[in-house]
């Protein structure tokens, strides 16, 4: 029996090295003249340089844009720039991969033609001769859409051209008239600003006119869901220039804290989320520090219960969340009011204490910031319970360990200043605890 059992194991053992060897030589070797000689990959839009040599179209035009004048296997000089479609080579790309699909290989799509800069040109030129007409303008800013998400190249071609430019300045003239009515063409506007994101600064004033922020913020509140997350992007590009005045509006406009509080409260997906915590980062965390309106700011988000949303978000959120929301909470608790929410709400100590050497170094830094802040301020604002309970919590251990592994010169000086503050209040601490209470007498 037991000779029987070895001899079914030694069986299958054979047929399965035999199968694994079949399997082998079965493998599938593509072509060599259907590769890419710059990325060693199956071609999808195979082009022909001058020097005669195949390519496919994105890695040589990479390898153009970034300033070579060569061709990357010759060497030659290239005396036209502009690649040739290879139509045969691409064919018989097609039928290899039709011919082999029991391998798994999908047959490539035919590539579209290109835009090219005159027709770029043309396009946009009608946009701007239009764009006080919502239909027609809907029209032309769908089609170049419609042009920039088929190819990186048509991308490239409509930035080059100043598509941001002339998009801006159609938003501008479409926000003066902003209804239910007309929304679907701003709304087009909008997705279109995305795709070509980041913008140029003259493209950021453009849209950071009055007009212009009070429609983004319309569409926060009153806009789809798509609407709302493009104006979010939107928005947050815009603040990024650090411009006080462009806070101050926003401040002054109902609905646009709001709306951003609402995007965080309520998330369409996970980059809305991140893009609504930028934008409200960039509120509260001035340049300059004696900025009134990031005050201001820094006050309405946490009087908005801001500060317990971001502590409760904190608790199971992904590293690039947990980041940007401990650096809005940093920001928020630069004003008393903000330091009044932490105080308030009994989860905030933990959760930080938590945070420190766990995320990563900005997460660690900006956890140091917020403790150090409430911890030097807590003595006159709450009577010195949160050094205290962060003791309890292990915080003096991490800190030391901070300054052991290594961080930036401010983080190091608040976790040196916080380690004192920690000091003092673990003497008077074992102090009341080495009090024998029971052997004090009462004077009479």
């Amino acid at each position: 029996m037991i000779s029987t059992w070895r001899k079914r194991r030694t069986e299958r053992r054979v047929a399965k090295r035999g199968l694994m060897e079949d399997i082998t030589s079965m493998e599938l070797v593509i072509p060599r003249n259907f590769t890419c000689p710059i990325s060693l990959d199956l071609m999808k839009d195979p082009v022909t340089l001058s020097t005669g040599i195949t390519y496919d179209r994105e890695n040589i035009e990479k390898w153009i844009e970034a300033g070579n004048q060569t061709c990357p296997i010759t060497n030659q000089t290239l005396r036209n720039g502009e690649p040739i479609p290879n139509h045969s080579i691409r064919k018989m790309i097609q039928q290899w991969c039709v011919a082999n699909k029991d391998h798994g290989i999908e047959r490539i799509p035919t590539p579209r033609i290109p835009v090219t800069s005159s027709e770029v040109v043309e396009l946009l030129a009608k946009i701007s001769k239009g764009m006080h007409d919502s239909e027609l303008c809907k029209e032309l800013v769908s089609k170049v859409k419609k042009l920039v998400n088929e190819s990186e190249r048509n991308k490239r071609s409509f930035v080059t051209n100043g598509i941001a430019h002339v998009l801006s300045a159609a938003f501008v003239a479409f926000s003066k008239e902003i209804n239910m009515k007309n929304a679907s063409t701003g709304e087009v506007i909008l997705s279109t600003l995305t795709t070509i994101l980041p913008l140029d600064g003259e493209s950021k004033s453009i849209l950071g006119s009055i007009s212009s922020l009070r429609c983004m913020v319309w569409f926060l509140n009153n806009g789809s869901l798509s609407g709302r997350r493009n104006a979010v992007f939107l928005l947050k590009d815009i603040l990024k220039m650090e411009e006080h005045d462009k806070v101050e509006i926003l401040l002054g406009m109902g609905g646009a804290l709001e709306g951003l509080v609402k995007l965080v409260q309520e998330p369409i997906c996970p980059t809305t989320t991140k893009a609504s915590l930028l934008a409200i980062y960039h509120m509260v965390n001035p340049s300059n520090s004696s900025s009134f309106a990031n005050k201001k700011a820094q006050s309405r988000f946490a009087d908005m219960g801001l500060v317990e949303l971001l502590v409760e978000m904190l608790v199971d959120s992904e590293k690039s969340i947990c980041e940007k929301a401990l650096g809005v909470l940093d920001g928020i608790c630069s004003s008393v009011e903000g330091r009044k929410g932490v105080y308030n709400y009994a989860l905030t100590v933990p959760v930080l204490v938590k945070k420190l050497l766990r995320v990563s170094d900005l997460a660690t830094e900006f956890s140091v910031s917020i403790i150090w802040k409430i911890g030097k301020n807590e003595n006159r604002e709450n009577g010195g319970d949160v050094l205290v309970e962060a003791l309890k919590l292990g915080a003096f251990q991490k800190l030391l360990l901070l300054l052991q592994v290594g961080c930036s010169e401010t983080t190091k000086e608040k976790a040196s200043e916080l380690l004192k503050l920690m000091n003092v209040h673990r003497d008077r601490q074992e102090c009341v605890d080495s009090l024998d209470f029971k052997s004090l007498k009462r004077p009479f």
